[in-house]
């Protein structure tokens, strides 16, 4: 479904991805590790466009897409969730869910079936859905943030630290909702986490990112019980 190949891409004149390759295929779920500064949410932003590739190339079903303009890759299906929520807070739940159907021509009908889909994963956000975004807890912006995600029916979800200052037991709650939407909508899913144990625990295969170099990849369970994968983040 998406190859990404070979890819080069700078900040300026520092370069922050050293020839990268990731793939993700069909229904599965890949998980993306490293530490902080890795080059994680480089590469997600690359993938959407809004970083610009120097050299190599990324297909998505086969069609090219690299340097393409944010919105157009929005309305090939990928979706990007960011690191931080980025909810509009001023607005609604039930508007910052509209928001995420920008790039559709929904009737009534097709909205409201989505948002009914957003409210069965996170009952509570059908709690707040009057609630102004912005004043309600980091965890409840988490699934909204998703949930608007979810509003544009993605081909392709890709997380940047759901986890990111969460309650474990919100991040398992998160986490649960991740599974959801890939068994039920069979969407492929790609998660950078540096929770390396929640996101490899889930996932089909991982890539490690250091320094902007992809240093190894394989199997999640595998790579579960490398010992040099549970040394450097695993704790082990």
């Amino acid at each position: 479904m998406l190859q990404v190949n070979n890819i080069n891409v700078y900040y300026g004149k520092v370069e922050a991805l050293f020839n990268v390759s990731f793939e993700v295929g069909d229904n599965e779920i890949v998980s993306l590790i490293g530490a902080n500064g890795a080059g994680k949410t480089t590469l997600m932003k690359t993938i959407v466009g809004i970083n610009k590739v120097q050299s190599g190339n990324i297909e998505y079903n086969g069609k090219e897409i690299s340097n393409q303009h944010a919105h157009k890759t929005v309305y090939d299906g990928i979706v990007y969730v960011p690191e931080g929520r980025e909810v509009f807070p001023q607005m609604t739940v039930y508007e910052n869910l509209e928001m995420g159907a920008f790039s559709k021509k929904y009737t009534k009908g097709e909205m409201d079936d989505h948002i009914a889909e957003v409210y069965d994963l996170f009952p509570r956000l059908k709690e707040r859905s009057k609630q102004a975004a912005g004043t309600m807890s980091g965890g409840e912006q988490q699934m909204l943030a998703i949930g608007r995600g979810m509003m544009s029916d993605p081909k392709l979800l890709m997380f940047d630290e759901p986890s990111l200052g969460l309650a474990p037991v919100i991040v398992d709650e998160m986490f649960r909702a991740i599974i959801k939407i890939n068994e039920s909508r069979k969407t492929p899913i790609v998660i950078a986490e540096q929770n390396a144990f929640m996101a490899m625990s889930i996932s089909k295969r991982t890539y490690v990112l250091e320094v902007g170099h992809i240093v190894t990849h394989g199997a999640s369970p595998e790579l579960l019980n490398s010992p040099d994968i549970k040394k450097a983040y695993l704790g082990g």
